[in-house]
């Protein structure tokens, strides 16, 4: 094991070279899908290599500052919120087919949202929650929050609703790290469940593949996706099996994906393409091709999040609690950088240090436990969804909301809802 270690420090000190079997980018990478190490970030990866073993949970090592993104995962999760209009609509659509092939859409199209390099957000600590609104072109609105409800295991839980396009979005992830030898592997344990308000077609059910990042102590860093995700609804019968594709070191290409869709045992149609670039749905009936998403085209268009000022923010609200770990990463102060993460992590393991000794236990503030799952303590009553918006906003922000966007010309006229042929469907 040491002879592992022995090697990827020479590597990174510039006086040896790695094997050519051994850990490195596929070939057919971009720049902005990596990252190499330079001296000083190299010596930190060495400071650290004394505490790794092949096969262990990284769940308490403390990685350096120069590999985060800077924003929490709570607010990372909202990437899949990024491309609103490939769902919504979704539930004045007929067939059952269609419906689920729009809520596979909505679900792809999250993932090419990715920093430069590979990066990875803030652990939140227990406690911590993101909230935002969304203020859409037509005058509709959609609004999050999540909040870690666990600290061990982490647990982040997540809830969206936007009333007026008969969206409801709730889940968990479980994210569990292990290092690899050259790489470090995330299983993303957890799911998204879809509900199309006004359906009855009950819970879309949507499963993460998992990651690697490659390359973490010698050569190119890279980020991939792999393995399975699996997506059900148990009401229509409709199903789909994901296949998140690794680059071979010979063969095959970088962000692929395949699967494919059933309608009970029917087979429905296959996924292909990247998910970088573009997918499409490739019909088994005629053969026609249309495309899911293609992240080239439209990746830039993403939906605005609405965020309070860091000053009207509360204390454990994501940006505000680590803004000063955000500043130091943008001035590129690895010391401050340093300095602000571990006062966050040593205030949290001091408050939990308290509650422990209290005898007490962390309530969180949005989400509860039931059967099993994080459900949110915010009931959506379908009946009542004209009423939502001032309820779900009173729910997450009190009696502090968010001020109403600038009313514009657009939202005044109050469009009428999107029907089934007017959906934002992207052509055969």
């Amino acid at each position: 094991m040491m002879g592992l270690f022995s090697q990827a420090g020479a590597t990174l000190r510039g006086t040896a070279k790695p094997r050519a079997d051994e850990d490195k980018a596929p070939e057919d990478t971009e720049p902005d899908d990596t990252s190499i190490l330079d001296e000083d970030e190299g010596s930190i990866i060495l400071s650290l290599i004394s505490q790794l073993r092949v096969g262990m949970d990284l769940s308490r090592v403390t990685f350096p500052t120069f590999v985060l993104e800077p924003r929490s995962m709570l607010e990372r999760i909202t990437d899949f919120m990024s491309h609103p209009e490939l769902v919504f609509g979704a539930e004045t659509c007929p067939d059952p087919e269609e419906r689920f092939i729009r809520v596979l859409q909505y679900y792809l199209a999250g993932w090419h949202l990715k920093p430069k390099g590979v990066k990875k957000p803030y652990n939140p600590i227990l406690g911590e929650f993101f909230r935002c609104r969304y203020d859409y072109p037509d005058g509709s609105q959609g609004f999050y929050v999540a909040e870690q409800v666990s600290h061990h295991p982490p647990i982040s839980a997540f809830f969206y609703l936007s009333p007026a396009n008969r969206v409801h979005i709730v889940g968990e992830l479980r994210p569990k790290s292990k290092f690899l030898g050259n790489s470090v592997s995330t299983t993303m344990e957890g799911e998204n469940r879809v509900t199309l308000l006004g359906t009855g077609d009950g819970e879309y059910v949507i499963t993460m593949p998992n990651m690697y990042a490659r390359g973490i102590l010698f050569g190119k860093m890279v980020l991939e996706l792999g393995e399975q995700c699996t997506a059900r609804n148990e009401t229509t019968k409709m199903a789909a099996d994901i296949e998140f594709k690794t680059k071979g070191f010979f063969s095959g290409t970088y962000n692929a994906i395949a699967g494919k869709v059933r309608h009970n045992a029917a087979e429905v149609g296959d996924v292909s393409g990247r998910w970088s670039h573009t997918m499409e749905f490739k019909t088994a009936k005629t053969g026609k091709k249309r495309v899911l998403f293609d992240a080239v085209k439209d990746g830039s268009k993403i939906a605005t999040k609405q965020v309070a000022a860091e000053e009207d923010q509360e204390a454990n609200e994501s940006r505000r609690l680590w803004a000063a770990l955000t500043r130091a990463i943008a001035a590129k102060d690895m010391e401050a950088a340093t300095d602000a993460k571990s006062n966050v992590e040593n205030a949290q393991r001091e408050a939990r240090k308290k509650l422990e000794e209290s005898g007490a236990k962390h309530v969180p503030r949005f989400f509860r436990l039931k059967d099993g799952r994080w459900e949110p303590t915010f009931v959506v009553d379908v009946a009542q969804l004209d009423n939502a918006p001032a309820k779900v906003q009173e729910w997450i922000w009190g009696t502090s909301p968010l001020p109403p966007p600038p009313r514009t010309q657009t939202q005044a006229q109050t469009p009428p809802r999107k029907s089934a042929d007017q959906a934002p469907l992207i052509s055969l």
